[in-house]
């Protein structure tokens, strides 16, 4: 069979394919290692309807770490996945089409002529059993892994996912979890953007949250989203929270919203009780000493107004280590909590080292962004060294990739050059000026 093929022709017909490797995903290594953390963090409770999506990105993720038995694995788990969850009376369907494209590419990329030809037929075979009921469109199984994939990178990716969910339930309405995941995908989009959610969009969560009521991160956005305009959701949050604490663990459990909610329109302090009874009830679950961690953030960096109490710092630098110690690839934000942590309790020295290992290691665009905004925030408020903190501002806005981080780092630029104080006014007014050219 491979014989049919020629190489630039396999080619070819792979970069055709809709798979994780055509894409054009490309995340950064360091992405990579965040992206892999994520899923994991999901979970695999049984009969879960994504299992077989997740356990395909962590196999793409996985191939481009370098692992690629991990990779094998993991795909071979997708197809095992779907072929249990779909529970149809064929083991075969339209979903396998993206698994199988993964398949072919892995064989490819390894060497494999033969194998990758035969998951490429495999393909060719499900896409004339199962065509999609549009012409004009991929089909909805295919837009709707596309979609879900999306969903765990940037904003424009979130916007576009969305839109693939949208083309999916167009051909197949009836889709619950799509239907759901179609509002999550807008409503991280705004979020990310900094974009206030249109009554539309809340009204679909409305919607979404009558058909799918058994999921609690989606009540948990659409409790949020009321409590911003306005409406009183004490009650409601908390019952919510009783809830959320009886599932399983898991990043779609609700628990992250959840915890926000809490800090916004309850308190900090029971954001923080909240979390450590989830801690209590499910001890040694890595993902929520994550969402505990960024509680006690919140509170000591967040809420200078009301005192602090030496333990709460105690237990948050605890908590903190012992996060990064779980998320050893993944952990930049928590470093740079754990360093300002320190410099609030006078230990300067700890900080800078801190401060300066980071400096010297080797980051994506986002991430020096963020450390780059952050140090210069230090070296301002502990330092006092107030040039060192505009180089280092000028230094996150210089790398064009769009973050909050380099939008802040802006700001605080521009009002520097507005106050018309500092000496360096005139090298931060021309340094502006080519940002913008």
């Amino acid at each position: 069979m491979s014989a049919a093929f020629g190489q630039p022709t396999l080619e070819a017909k792979l970069h055709a394919l809709q798979c994780h490797f055509t894409w054009d995903l490309n995340p950064s290594r360091p992405k990579l290692f965040s992206l892999r953390d994520k899923l994991e963090d999901i979970g695999t409770e049984e009969g879960y309807s994504w299992l077989g999506h997740i356990y395909n990105l962590q196999g793409y993720v996985h191939f481009q770490l370098g692992f690629t038995a991990d990779a094998q694995r993991f795909f071979s788990r997708a197809a095992e996945a779907f072929r249990q969850i779909r529970n149809t009376v064929s083991d075969e369907g339209a979903w396998l089409v993206v698994n199988h494209g993964n398949l072919a590419w892995l064989h490819y990329l390894n060497g494999e002529q033969a194998e990758s030809v035969s998951y490429l037929s495999k393909v060719y075979d499900l896409l004339r059993t199962y065509p999609s009921p549009s012409q004009e469109e991929l089909h909805p199984e295919i837009c709707a892994e596309k979609a879900w994939t999306l969903m765990k990178f940037d904003t424009a990716e979130k916007l576009q996912a969305a839109d693939y969910f949208q083309r999916a339930l167009r051909m197949q309405p009836g889709t619950v979890e799509w239907h759901t995941s179609h509002v999550l995908a807008l409503v991280n989009a705004f979020r990310n953007s900094n974009n206030e959610l249109g009554a539309d969009i809340v009204e679909k969560m409305k919607i979404a949250k009558h058909h799918n009521p058994e999921n609690l991160y989606l009540a948990a956005l659409h409790c949020e989203a009321r409590a911003k305009r306005g409406i009183k959701i004490e009650v409601e949050a908390r019952e919510l929270a009783r809830r959320v604490l009886r599932k399983p663990v898991s990043s779609y459990s609700g628990i992250k919203p959840l915890l926000r909610l809490y800090r916004m329109h309850l308190s900090m302090d029971e954001a923080i009780d909240l979390a450590e009874e989830a801690m209590e009830r499910h001890p040694g679950e890595r993902y929520l000493k994550r969402c505990a961690v960024v509680c006690y953030e919140m509170r000591i960096f967040s809420d200078r107004d009301n005192p602090l109490e030496r333990s709460m710092i105690d237990r948050a630098m605890v908590l903190c280590k012992e996060v990064i110690s779980l998320y050893p690839q993944s952990s930049l934000k928590r470093k740079i909590s754990l360093a300002n942590m320190y410099a609030e309790t006078k230990n300067q020295a700890e900080a800078d080292q801190i401060f300066n290992e980071l400096l010297e290691s080797s980051l994506d665009a986002e991430g020096a962004q963020m450390l780059y905004n952050y140090y210069a925030k230090y070296v301002h408020s502990l330092r006092k060294e107030s040039y060192k903190s505009i180089e280092y501002h000028m230094r996150a806005a210089e790398i064009p990739f769009p973050s909050h981080y380099r939008e802040n780092s802006i700001r605080t630029l521009q009002r520097i050059r507005d106050r018309n104080r500092n000496r360096m006014c005139g090298e931060i007014t021309e340094f502006l000026a080519q940002l913008t050219d």
